[in-house]
């Protein structure tokens, strides 16, 4: 039995793969070193992340697989749902050991779950890009806090520095600890160093501009005057707009008073 630990990053978990082929000792755990509990029986390997192995298997499954199944597996890192540390390696084990194209193998259990968790990730994606709500700081900062059920993060940045190019903003991850900043040049990942609270990333009132709060109000107004209550269909809306998200938008919140 051999337990493979990484400090928690792609690279690292690539590093894990090229370290399991070169002592030809396949894991039958890998887990990220913060949260490993080793075992009495078994080998723990500690790997240390290495860019030159890491980029030495991503190469080699550049031969192997389609952009597609290379996105689907970075997608299923992401995820972060229990033991999709062993689905990608199994999934990267089975693409080095044929020649055949594997991506559409689902009698592999590990092909279909990395279609199924590329699939959840992807949906969430999609609702963060839409449901995100930026509120403009006194210091001219547009911040929007989030609390995704994955990782979605590094996979939205694209889409609001293109669609947000001309204004600083901030989108922080609460459940993770972790945001990033635009500052109308570059966008960077950025940490807080403070220890978790409760509220952690959610703005003061007085942090708000006066003119951000006017702008929630009309739209709160705008929102209340075009619903058409004989029109009501919840099982559609939260269908479309799961409850989880309406904690991002202004027109689930209680109304502001003028």
């Amino acid at each position: 039995m051999h337990l493979y630990t990484y400090e928690g990053t792609f690279e690292g978990l690539l590093t894990v793969v090229f370290e399991a082929y070169e002592r030809k000792a396949w894991p039958t755990a890998i887990e990220q070193e913060q949260v490993a509990q080793p075992g009495i029986f078994g080998t723990t390997i500690a790997v240390v992340t290495d860019e030159e192995k890491a980029q030495r298997v991503w190469k080699g499954l550049q031969h192997r697989l389609s952009a597609t199944a290379r996105k689907q597996l970075y997608y299923t890192y992401l995820w972060e749902q229990p033991g999709f540390e062993l689905i990608i390696f199994n999934y990267i084990k089975l693409a080095f050991g044929t020649s055949e194209n594997i991506e559409g193998n689902f009698t592999a259990p590990c092909v279909l779950q990395v279609q199924q968790a590329a699939k959840q990730l992807h949906r969430e994606k999609h609702r963060m890009e839409a449901f995100v709500r930026f509120q403009k700081t006194t210091n001219e900062l547009y911040y929007a806090h989030i609390e995704p059920d994955f990782n979605v993060l590094p996979v939205i940045i694209e889409h609001f520095t293109k669609r947000y190019a001309d204004q600083r903003w901030a989108i922080y991850d609460t459940r993770r600890r972790y945001g990033a900043y635009y500052d109308l040049h570059s966008t960077t990942f950025v940490t807080l160093d403070a220890a978790p609270c409760k509220g952690m990333g959610v703005l003061p009132e007085s942090a708000i501009t006066q003119q951000e709060k006017t702008y929630q109000q009309l739209w709160q107004v705008y929102f209340d005057h075009v619903n058409i209550v004989e029109r009501k269909n919840p099982k559609l809306h939260l269908r479309h707009v799961p409850k989880r998200y309406w904690k991002y938008l202004s027109e689930k919140q209680p109304r502001l008073q003028a």
